[in-house]
C-alpha cells in the first residue's frame, strides 16, 4: 500500500465535508423523522450548519414553505427524493416473475 501525500487526503477530505451555511429541514411532530413527503402539512425546523452542529435557524408552517426557504421547488424535492429512494423501473415489485425466490405457479 502507498501513502497518499498529506496535502492530496486534505483536500479530497475537504471536498466531502459539510461546507458552513448548508440548510435542511426536519419535521416538527410526534415520533421518529421520516421522509418530508410523509406529513407534508406538519410544521418544519430550519437548521443550518455552522461548520461544527446543526444551529435552529427557523420555524416553517409546513413542507412547501421549507423548500421555499431551502430554495428548491417542490418539483425538485420530490425528484431528489426520487432518486435516494431507488430507480424507479415503472413495474410493479410484486408482480410475477421469474427469480428464483419466487415460488412457482401450478
Amino acid at each position: 500500500m502507498t501513502d497518499e501525500p498529506l496535502d492530496r487526503w486534505a483536500a479530497r477530505r475537504q471536498g466531502r465535508l459539510r461546507k458552513p451555511g448548508e440548510l435542511k429541514a426536519i419535521t416538527l411532530g410526534a415520533g421518529p423523522q421520516r421522509a418530508a413527503h410523509v406529513d407534508p402539512g406538519a410544521p418544519r425546523l430550519i437548521l443550518e450548519w455552522d461548520g461544527f452542529a446543526w444551529q435552529a435557524l427557523t420555524t416553517v408552517k409546513n413542507y412547501a414553505e421549507a423548500c421555499r426557504v431551502l430554495g428548491r421547488t417542490l418539483e425538485a424535492a420530490s425528484i431528489e427524493q426520487a432518486e435516494t429512494t431507488g430507480p424507479i423501473t415503472g413495474r410493479n415489485p410484486l408482480a410475477p416473475g421469474t427469480g428464483r425466490h419466487r415460488k412457482p405457479r401450478p
